[in-house]
């Protein structure tokens, strides 16, 4: 018998979103963000639900390829670019886009020897400070890229710091969004701008093209939870009880011995830890769900294992079903009590964690 851990990954849910990014921006294209293994989703299974988007976006060239393996014959836009000479090849013989970030890139595209035209998202740092041409050099980098005969055509590119932020943030949206439009008035290219909180927020912001991804899964990039955007849980990890302890008013718990209970104490053994993908650093009081009724963690997350309080489930056996995050435990409850993001929790899902599509 299989350990009782499972990730269930429910496929009518990320359909959903994405019916929620298309009555949002009905006006532009979509690239829906696949990368990280469709931020632990598993990649067959998001192309699988996004296969009415107009392309995918990801991070990691050999999963591209694995895309049109599998028969992905609409666009794929590699989101980080290219990392070496040699990769030019595989993005034109896989007809992949690509974003062009830096002056080696262009380097690089402006020595290779390629006669199948590329499509290039060209990405202009407005305020993000990761990757992408300063305002003040995006306009040389596009006249180089113009000049390169294998270069199609450029769709021009920014990611948004503080889109989901209404107020007082150091770098806001709409500052950016000046700096980008000072720079790409009166050319001509399609616009790739709205990442999920732009979507949620700012839908109506110009762009031909947006890259949902948290949303997708059902989960937010801060603020209100996904439940209020009309977003569905995609994932839920569901665990059981395998022990109960009967604790005194003094004994301490797991390592550590950083919860002492202050009354005799049901305390049930959930099989999941942090070699699961489950956050180290969740606190007491992190919420979970025993036989569908709230209640918290306490004492240190464990490798393989954590400890419940069973108080608000008298009930509850060995046996009894958990849910760790998903349906019923919104995941940004889970992330907000250990001062992380949903993202996180997805992406760490680990290997030995079974996955099971719905």
């Amino acid at each position: 018998m299989s350990r009782p851990l499972v990730a269930v990954i429910d496929s009518a849910a990320l359909q959903h979103n994405f019916s929620v990014v298309r009555a949002l921006v009905p006006q532009a294209k979509s690239f829906c963000v696949v990368k990280a293994n469709a931020y632990g989703h598993g990649l067959d299974c998001a192309a699988r639900a996004f296969s009415a988007s107009d392309g995918l976006a990801l991070i990691e060239i050999e999963n591209a390829v694995h895309l049109r393996e599998k028969g992905w014959k609409k666009p794929i836009v590699l989101l980080e670019g290219f990392f070496d000479p040699q990769d030019i090849q595989t993005i034109a013989q896989h007809n992949l886009e690509l974003t062009v970030h830096c002056p080696e890139q262009i380097d690089m595209l402006a020595r290779a020897k390629q006669d199948v035209p590329l499509v290039v998202h060209l990405k202009m740092n407005t305020g993000m400070n990761r990757l992408g041409f300063k305002p003040k050099a995006w306009r040389a980098a596009y006249d180089r890229l113009r000049a390169i005969s294998a270069v199609r055509s450029i769709k021009f590119m920014t990611h948004f710091a503080n889109a989901e932020i209404a107020s007082g943030a150091h770098m806001p949206i709409a500052e950016q969004v000046q700096r980008f439009q000072q720079e790409t008035t009166g050319l001509s290219g399609e616009l790739n701008l709205s990442n999920s909180a732009a979507i949620l927020l700012h839908p109506e912001l110009k762009t031909d093209w947006v890259r949902p991804g948290i949303m997708l899964y059902g989960g937010t990039p801060g603020g209100k939870t996904a439940e209020a955007y009309g977003l569905k849980p995609a994932m839920t990890l569901k665990s059981e009880i395998i022990a109960i302890q009967q604790i005194d008013k003094g004994d301490a718990i797991g390592y550590g011995s950083i919860f002492v209970a202050d009354r005799p104490m049901k305390i049930g053994v959930v099989a999941c830890g942090y070699a699961d993908g489950y956050p180290r650093r969740a606190p007491d009081g992190t919420p979970i769900l025993v036989d569908g009724v709230r209640t918290r963690l306490v004492g240190r997350v464990s490798m393989d294992m954590m400890t419940v309080d069973l108080t608000p489930v008298p009930n509850a056996r060995v046996g009894s079903p958990v849910t760790v995050w998903g349906e019923g435990m919104p995941i940004e409850e889970v992330a907000n009590a250990s001062g992380t993001v949903g993202y996180e929790l997805m992406c760490a899902l680990s290997l030995r964690v079974r996955v099971e599509e719905k």
